[in-house]
């Protein structure tokens, strides 16, 4: 069985098997991987309901003492950035935008270099409400490129999914980032059976009408315990069938992702007058799993580190920062929850246990 408790604490020696400690330098882990793609979790709040991601009534949210604050996320990341070699950066929740303080917070890190001199890739990852209002200045803080949830283009759908009725506000927020130079804009989908599939195709026909960069993403157990059922998620198998139905796919390159999670196909026919092919995502997280190349560490909005999205165990960098630890302690700290990552998710595994957090807490 494979663990699913991803860090140990501050500390404590993680390694199994090949014995020893992480040393100083990058975000190593046992089994070889390199962790240099950070995903901040900003904030647990959100202004939708989606029904696989939280209860109708919402959670219980984090008191504020216990987030993070705006200088305090920025230390961390440049902690991340400076000392561990992290190279991209993605902003998350819960819903960020959300984030009184995300501009500034987005400015601080696009202005951190990594150790050769290079500024830090960085995303956000949004449900897209208040997009429009606030794109051109994420623009202009240094924000690179927006990842937008669009489960679907039904409006009634739209709001017995998300119980909000706010797919226009959506839309005008896609829309909006592309205007700002957001770009590539990346639209996640989660098609689930008896509730979104017949927007599949419909999705791809307009990703490819607006030159947007789709991704479908299997549904995962990290929403309300229970709430998942293998037999519900749309397989990565019959995402690409129906895809199929109508429009011709070739696959770029040999799908090989490396550590991209989406396996990704060209579409046929599209492109043209200067414009390269469309293409689209399929990232098969549950039955076509990539842990074996992850490069990804978490941070999450009360400043603890996870390992793996699937962890039950994670790292507390928060209280270490506030007890006046200085950045090479915090850095330590980093490392050793890192060595501690699982080989896998183990979600095929006999005994696996969905995180104690749920998708919201966590941060994409």
């Amino acid at each position: 069985m494979v663990d699913t408790g991803a860090s140990t604490g501050a500390g404590t020696d993680a390694s199994t098997g090949t014995g020893g400690r992480p040393g100083t330098g990058a975000l190593v882990d046992r089994y070889g991987r390199t962790a240099t793609d950070l995903r901040v979790s900003l904030t647990d709040r959100c202004n939708l309901r989606c029904t696989y991601c939280m209860p109708a009534e919402g959670l219980d949210w984090l008191p504020t003492p216990e987030v993070l604050t705006d200088d305090e996320v920025v230390r961390l990341v440049t902690v991340a950035v400076e000392r561990l070699g992290v190279r991209e950066v993605r902003f998350t929740g819960g819903e960020p935008l959300v984030r009184r303080g995300l501009e500034g917070i987005v400015g601080a890190v696009a202005a951190l270099r990594t150790a050769d001199g290079t500024a830090p890739e960085t995303s956000l990852t949004t449900n897209g409400i208040g997009l429009a209002r606030r794109a051109q200045g994420l623009a202009e803080a240094g924000l690179g490129r927006v990842n937008v949830s669009v489960d679907t283009l039904d409006r009634a759908q739209f709001a017995a999914l998300t119980r909000r009725d706010r797919l226009p506000d959506v839309l005008e927020g896609v829309a909006a980032a592309v205007a700002a130079g957001l770009q590539p804009v990346k639209v996640n989908a989660v098609a689930m059976r008896g509730v979104n599939e017949d927007q599949v195709r419909p999705l791809l026909r307009w990703a490819v009408a607006d030159g947007l960069h789709l991704r479908f993403i299997e549904q995962m157990p990290l929403g309300p315990r229970h709430a998942w059922d293998r037999a519900q998620m749309v397989t990565a198998e019959e995402l690409l069938t129906e895809l199929g139905r109508e429009f011709a796919l070739e696959p770029v390159g040999d799908v090989a992702r490396g550590a991209a999670p989406a396996e990704l196909w060209t579409v046929v026919g599209t492109g043209g007058d200067g414009r390269p092919p469309a293409t689209v995502g399929v990232i098969g997280a549950v039955t076509r799993p990539f842990c074996g190349a992850c490069d990804r560490t978490r941070l999450t909005a009360d400043g603890q580190v996870r390992s793996c999205l699937f962890s039950r165990r994670e790292t507390d960098l928060r209280d270490l920062l506030r007890a006046g630890a200085s950045d090479e302690e915090l850095a330590d700290a980093w490392r050793t929850a890192m060595w501690g990552k699982p080989a896998a998710h183990g979600i095929d595994e006999e005994g696996f246990r969905q995180p104690l957090r749920l998708m919201s807490a966590i941060g994409g």
